[in-house]
């Protein structure tokens, strides 16, 4: 029987979708896909490798999604383009128009996996998964901004709610406009079941307002940090309950973790990470997390 089902943020993390980027990183236009000055694609494929054994030596079995220079730069965030459940996978439908073509390199993978899937994000209805947090085994937090929209977050509802789950959609700001990437992930990083690391200035009031009903601590990053980041810094990968990967340089941030009981592993990620605006969350799509 295949291993699969993942309705949390933070269990231990028993199998994931990578992909690691390879030529079509290497070959990636940095204007055209909005990567910033410290972009060097031989250097990022080398911290790559670095996350990817940090992600290995936890005992997480990593399923592969191989880059066949399809131009598909974008596609080693790998957290994107589809959302496991329980039931099986949703394949997703991006908001950014030159990730259209990911979502269907997970079905594929999925099927050689012999992974089920659940059903399909269609239409004018749009979801990353950038934007979708599992609050608990059957809360699913939703952003709904430029990259998802309400009409995803109606399709999810169809797809979930029979299954026990409540889909709830949460406005997020403009920010840094349409360009630029705020995901709900982007102001969240659930650290274990009931602790998670916030931006509060830019969170939704009424998400705020829920997680304090439901006993999880909020823990506020370091405002210049997260300025200086883009966010990035919040962006934080649990392997198992209060144990994460962050990106390097934020010690402040890491400082904040570990006062709350977290150990935190780090790697170089300037050239991969802050210039190509996703972090180690973003590298991978748990695909089963033992609960």
């Amino acid at each position: 029987m295949p291993s699969f089902g993942c309705q949390s943020m933070s269990l231990p993390l028993q199998r994931v979708l990578m992909r690691a980027p390879r030529a079509s990183l290497l070959n990636a236009n940095p204007q055209q896909w909005h990567y910033g000055p410290t972009f060097d694609g031989a250097k990022a494929l080398e911290q790559y490798q670095f996350f990817r054994r940090l992600v290995a030596a936890c005992g997480t079995d990593i399923i592969d999604i191989e880059d066949h220079n399809d131009g598909l730069s974008d596609a080693m965030f790998t957290f994107d383009p589809s959302l496991m459940s329980d039931h099986g996978a949703i394949i997703l439908n991006m908001g950014k128009p030159l990730r259209k073509a990911e979502p269907a390199l997970h079905e594929q993978a999925y099927i050689n996996a012999g992974i089920p899937i659940l059903g399909h994000i269609k239409g004018e209805g749009q979801i990353e998964g950038g934007d979708c947090i599992w609050l608990d085994h059957n809360t699913l937090a939703v952003g709904r901004g430029f990259r998802s929209n309400q009409a995803g977050i109606d399709q999810l509802n169809v797809m979930l709610n029979s299954l026990g789950v409540r889909v709830l959609g949460f406005d997020l700001p403009v920010w840094q406009g349409a360009e630029a990437c705020l995901h709900l992930m982007s102001v969240i990083s659930p650290l274990a079941p009931k602790l998670a690391l916030i931006h509060a200035p830019l969170l939704p009031t009424a998400l705020y307002q829920l997680m304090q009903s439901m006993g999880i601590e909020l823990i506020e990053a370091p405002n210049d940090e997260f300025m200086a980041s883009s966010g990035l810094n919040l962006n934080v990968l649990p392997t198992a309950p209060s144990e994460c990967i962050m990106i390097d340089g934020f010690s402040a941030t890491k400082a904040v973790m570990e006062a709350a009981g977290c150990e935190v592993k780090v790697f170089a990620g300037d050239a991969l990470c802050i210039a190509c605006e996703g972090g180690p969350t973003c590298l991978t799509r748990p695909v089963h997390r033992a609960y």
